[in-house]
């Protein structure tokens, strides 16, 4: 046994959270994402299943870890895609206050109604996300050009405070944000890595240390706040070394295959973790439904 865990659930434990650092390594890379769409689904999974934490603690801890593990990826990310010249700074600047206060007032409403509900509104979310990126993959923008300052700062508020409640970086929104409205998908990609470590860097950070003194007391070892920092370290070497592997891939390929990709990889994860979500509260109001007896006369 080793921290509580038997030494080949451990072994499989750990092989899954490096293969879930590659997968999500690779997507920020490729797709702009931050990693979270992966993270969030794969943490859940391990808390879970190998460390038997309940879905409604596991991920609130799972949004909170996946935030801080990106934070490595989307520096890789954003790095190699500002190289080639894929990053709109005009638009990084604009949004740069909103995007902090929607992750403050994300993170507080996390810290004091987070739950398995949480799944629900992830898989929701991006189940749509994913259909519309799909179906459009070669529809022309809707708009010729982003809206104003203050339409701006309500998309900029909505995509930080959305991304940190999922803990998916904000790569997830930003893209199809830009898209809609006439960013070349490769620039769209190259910004939304950008966007991501305004979302993950003071989200994490505020998981970490406004949640130290209201730890789940049924979360997994290694959790500090709403962070478990053990299995961040398993997963962040690898899905940094790996983002630049997915940028080179994702700048051979054509726009609409791009477009394609992001919104089959997303719309498999979002299914399964609204299907956790619903399954969660079915079972647990099948628990607390008194049992009907039927007396024979």
């Amino acid at each position: 046994m080793i921290l509580g865990i038997p030494f080949i659930e451990l072994i499989e434990t750990v092989s899954i959270l490096l293969v879930c650092g590659v997968i999500a390594g690779f997507l920020a890379g490729l797709l702009g994402i931050g990693g979270g769409i992966i993270f969030v689904p794969c943490l859940t999974f391990v808390f879970t299943v190998f460390f038997k934490v309940p879905l409604d603690v596991a991920v609130v801890v799972a949004t909170g870890t996946s935030l801080l593990c990106m934070i490595p990826t989307s520096i890789s990310a954003a790095r190699a895609q500002y190289k080639k010249g894929n990053t709109d700074i005009d638009v990084i600047k604009r949004w740069s206050v909103t995007m902090l206060i929607g992750v403050a007032c994300g993170i507080t409403i996390s810290k004091f109604y987070g739950g398995a509900w949480l799944t629900i509104l992830f898989g929701s979310i991006m189940i749509l996300n994913s259909l519309n990126t799909l179906f459009r993959a070669k529809a022309k923008p809707a708009f010729r050009s982003l809206p104003g300052a203050v339409g701006q700062g309500i998309i900029s508020f909505c995509i930080a405070f959305f991304s940190c409640m999922l803990g998916i970086g904000g790569g997830t929104l930003t893209v199809p944000v830009l898209n809609a409205c006439s960013e070349p998908p490769h620039k769209s990609v190259g910004t939304s890595s950008a966007v991501s470590l305004f979302v993950c860097v003071p989200g994490a950070l505020l998981m970490i240390f406004l949640n130290l003194g209201s730890t789940p007391a049924l979360a997994p070892i290694g959790t500090f706040g709403l962070v478990n920092v053990l299995a961040a370290i398993c997963v962040v070497p690898v899905s940094y070394l790996c983002a630049p592997w997915g940028v080179n891939v994702g700048k051979s390929l054509q726009p609409a295959t791009l477009k394609r990709i992001f919104a089959v990889a997303l719309f498999i994860i979002s299914v399964n973790m609204l299907y956790k979500g619903i399954t969660f509260y079915t079972n647990q109001t099948a628990e607390t439904t008194p049992a009907v007896q039927t007396v024979n006369d």
